[in-house]
């Protein structure tokens, strides 16, 4: 597809972050870009207040007339829209150019030296990381990101001059197939998107399969541990870790003081020293790792990388600390998977031993709370409070016997209690927890503001 000769896309699903870094670009580009979501949102607030028209009811009507001229409009949607969706069937019936967001990504990266970031957790911090330090190298990048970095205050890089791309490569729905990388790395092989998948068998083929589109000449990096098959005659492999030396890229020396993080990293070269994370816990000490592997391999100078990783501030909803002084703490985590709640409760605990650890996790999906339900509990129960709010249902229409209780009543900890969102605030003003964590990767996010306020004011 020639973008040249489109004036107009047309966003089913504007508000997703996938969504929206492409609906960014093609608005710098200078295309009229407008879109539907089911909800407003602080993205949709902030492209809106970009100059991108959106609505919020599923209505052909609301279709602004830039998108009759099928010859020169695009419409992307997410696999997230159903198939009756109104607008949808609108566009499919009057013949227009329809295409998912992965396959424009893929259309955008493959003619870049493109970067790829895979793994079921984990890929958005590294990715971030990633393209802030090519960023900041003489090298450059243009970047579609999966979460909003908070040095830029976007998940969005553009610097069409530069030869290299880096995206996330999202396994949802098979998207990161569409994706021909010159570096490759995969954080995590786990059970998720069982929806999508029928095994973790199923997940390893197809994660085996993207590796096999690497280019000829190309580089691979897995996480130490980490069983793919792939061709080791075209491509040359490394391997990360946190911090076992039988691997290529792994931390050493790690200190802690202020709650911040000082190591060195090695590399199969010299090392990379000088680093001391803003961005907090030990599992993005290991995403460091990961990120610096790709800039080395990349060609950027170990004082960049090291530099950089020390201001990198952070992602958006990725152990973001909203609230700290010397007696609380709150911290907003996307984790919706139980190894990530493992990670976020696991690196929180090491951060702040004797503390007292409140959490409110909103599930996300009925099919994943039905096939991690007992591992969600253990993870819970790390916790020394609990308040589970309902399930966020997403794409979803619920599951027969399945609710947040499915969790709730396996987990071991006697200090738990099942809320409602419109409940949650009066809790926390009753409970004041001293170190609170909100986790989940449904709508929790829009209470952080006020969960903040709430500690700021008390």
């Amino acid at each position: 597809m020639k973008f040249e000769s489109i004036y107009s896309v047309y966003f089913l699903g504007i508000g997703g972050i996938g969504m929206s870094s492409l609906a960014s670009y093609f608005h710098i580009l200078g295309k009229n870009v407008a879109g539907y979501d089911l909800s407003p949102s602080a993205i949709t607030d902030d492209l809106q207040k970009s100059g991108i028209k959106i609505h919020f009811n599923e209505d052909p009507d609301q279709i602004s007339q830039e998108f009759q001229d099928k010859e020169h409009s695009l419409v992307v949607y997410t696999p997230a829209v159903p198939q009756d969706h109104k607008e949808l069937e609108y566009f499919v019936e009057h013949n227009f150019t329809i295409k998912k967001r992965a396959e424009v990504l893929g259309i955008l990266f493959n003619v870049k030296k493109g970067i790829a970031i895979a793994g079921t957790h984990g890929k958005t911090s590294v990715t971030s990381m990633c393209a802030f330090i090519l960023h900041n190298s003489k090298l450059k990048c243009s970047a579609f990101l999966g979460g909003i970095v908070k040095n830029i205050s976007s998940n969005l890089i553009i610097q069409e001059n530069s030869l290299w791309m880096v995206a996330e490569a999202d396994e949802y729905d098979r998207s990161f197939l569409q994706l021909k990388p010159e570096i490759a790395l995969i954080t995590w092989v786990d059970a998720d998107h069982l929806d999508i998948y029928s095994s973790i068998k199923d997940i390893k083929e197809t994660f085996e399969k993207f590796l096999s589109q690497v280019n000829n000449g190309g580089k691979i990096i897995l996480k130490d541990g980490i069983d793919l098959k792939f061709n080791d005659e075209i491509v040359t492999s490394y391997t990360y870790s946190f911090d076992n030396p039988k691997s290529d890229f792994y931390a050493k020396n790690i200190r802690c003081k202020m709650g911040r993080y000082s190591f060195e990293i090695a590399t199969p070269g010299s090392d990379i020293q000088d680093i001391t994370l803003q961005y907090r816990g030990l599992t993005n000490i290991e995403n460091a790792v990961a990120a610096a592997s790709i800039a080395y391999l990349a060609g950027v100078d170990t004082p960049v990388i090291a530099a950089s990783l020390s201001a990198f501030e952070g992602v958006r909803r990725r152990f973001d600390v909203q609230y700290e002084d010397e007696k609380n703490i709150y911290i907003d985590d996307y984790a919706h998977h139980p190894r990530e709640l493992d990670a976020i409760i696991g690196s929180v605990r090491k951060l702040y031993p004797g503390k007292r650890i409140t959490g409110v996790f909103q599930p996300h999906l009925y099919s994943r709370t039905r096939d991690f339900a007992d591992e969600f509990a253990v993870s819970l129960s790390a916790l020394d409070e609990l308040i589970l709010l309902d399930i966020y249902p997403a794409r979803e229409k619920p599951i027969a016997g399945i609710s947040s209780k499915s969790i709730f009543d396996k987990v071991t900890i006697q200090a738990k209690t099942l809320c409602s969102k419109n409940d949650l605030l009066e809790i926390l003003k009753i409970r004041k927890p001293e170190i609170l964590l909100t986790m989940g990767a449904g709508d929790i996010d829009r209470y952080v503001d006020d969960i903040r306020i709430m500690f700021e004011t008390k």
